[in-house]
């Protein structure tokens, strides 16, 4: 590859490694893979616990952890510009030529983006979830997003609906916005060499068990399901504060035998193309950009109602034996793969860097739509006093009486 074609970035996000989740599996294999195309990849994170300062991981990738505790969340502190120093020092010290931030609840990814386009740097931002319009943290996020995007110079999001989503709350033009979707290591993730029998069907619940993952339906559908299949067992992966619901749940009904609880620190937003790779048939609610991830014969949606789930868990149990999982296993291996991803993001890039370069007056023009500075024509509301005769005073003992 021409050294003029080589990109040298940087990623950021305050998840990443030795924490498990979606988001971190996306920035390592996406690095790993960049790394194979001749790119250079550096990856800036907080400390964990004593994991602090430079380490290096599979293929040389370097991995800066920052001496920078996380409050909340695994999120650092905001300070906006307490971090400026030494990402300054990162940026010149590795000769990045282009940031790529990860994940809209990241302080570090804000922060980093922020910092790179003031010292002049092409920024590149994905958002991995989904998040609604109407609650008090989504209105504070989407406006922190806006400001933040307001100068970004392409982004990613993981499916069309996770884009729509991102235009509506941070007003990016469309046309900046790429849609690139997960991918999963099928080397990692096989069916079981003998096919598994049909006498017992065990049912994997992988998800943090919070409310919107849904795990308030599990409550009703679970003893629903085991009423109606004395041969289905549960095995739910995943801690949140919906568990003590979920075990309450299995004592109510006498189901310690049938519903086993395993403890995980955080679930894989990508957990549907891991079980696909692996031959299993999937049962998901219909939300969000879920219906884009598998085809139809490979996945039963559900509606996110109890009800529903049951009589999808019910199609999917009769459907069963028609599974071929070394099939489905191949057909994913073809649909997902992580080298795929990263010769998209690699344009994406491209395009990024081909923006042309601002002056401060024109950057600072993209901000105006996130909230203007107050204008000197706003009126002040004016004052009122109430006649002689209505005004009010205090009595003694705290009442009002009209003077």
């Amino acid at each position: 590859m021409a050294d003029q074609k080589r990109h040298k970035i940087l990623m950021v996000s305050d998840f990443f490694y030795p924490n498990f989740g979606g988001v971190e599996n996306h920035i390592y294999y996406l690095s790993q893979c960049l790394l194979k195309l001749s790119h250079k990849v550096v990856v800036l994170t907080h400390a964990y616990g004593n994991r602090s300062g430079v380490r290096y991981m599979t293929g040389g990738l370097k991995v800066y952890y920052i001496p920078w505790k996380p409050f909340l969340m695994q999120n650092t502190l905001p300070t906006f510009y307490g971090t400026l120093p030494i990402m300054r020092t990162i940026l010149i010290r590795e000769k990045i030529t282009l940031v790529h931030g990860h994940q809209a609840f990241s302080t570090l990814c804000h922060e980093a983006l922020m910092h790179a386009r003031t010292m002049g740097y092409k920024v590149v931002f994905t958002d991995h979830s989904l998040y609604g319009f109407a609650d008090v943290g989504s209105i504070h996020m989407n406006k922190v997003l806006q400001f933040t995007l307001a100068d970004v110079s392409q982004a990613i999001c993981v499916s069309h609906t996770s884009k729509e989503n991102t235009v509506l709350r941070s007003g990016l033009p469309p046309e900046k916005v790429f849609v690139i979707p997960n991918a999963v290591d099928t080397a990692m993730f096989r069916p079981a060499p003998e096919k598994l029998s049909q006498d017992e069907i065990v049912i994997v619940v992988i998800s943090r068990l919070v409310y919107r993952k849904g795990a308030d339906l599990l409550v009703e559908v679970i003893p629903e399901v085991c009423r109606l299949f004395p041969n289905v067992r549960f095995i739910v992966e995943g801690d949140g504060p919906k568990r003590v619901r979920l075990e309450e749940m299995r004592e109510k009904n006498s189901l310690q035998d049938r519903v086993e609880m395993n403890s995980l620190t955080e679930a894989f937003c990508i957990a549907i193309l891991e079980a696909a790779s692996c031959g299993l048939l999937t049962v998901s609610t219909r939300v969000g950009g879920v219906p884009e991830v598998l085809p139809d014969d490979m996945i039963v949606l559900a509606e996110p109602d109890p009800s529903d789930m049951v009589r999808a868990i019910t199609k999917a149990i009769s459907i069963l034996p028609k599974i071929d999982p070394q099939v489905m296993h191949l057909r994913i291996k073809k649909l997902y793969s992580w080298h795929d991803v990263a010769k998209r993001t690699e344009i994406v890039y491209d395009r990024a860097l081909g923006c042309p370069n601002q002056n401060l007056i024109d950057r600072l023009s993209r901000y105006l739509p996130c909230g203007s500075w107050p204008a000197e024509d706003i009126k002040e509301a004016p004052d009122f006093s109430l006649p002689n005769s209505q005004c009010l005073e205090f009595k003694e003992g705290g009442s009002l009486r009209s003077r």
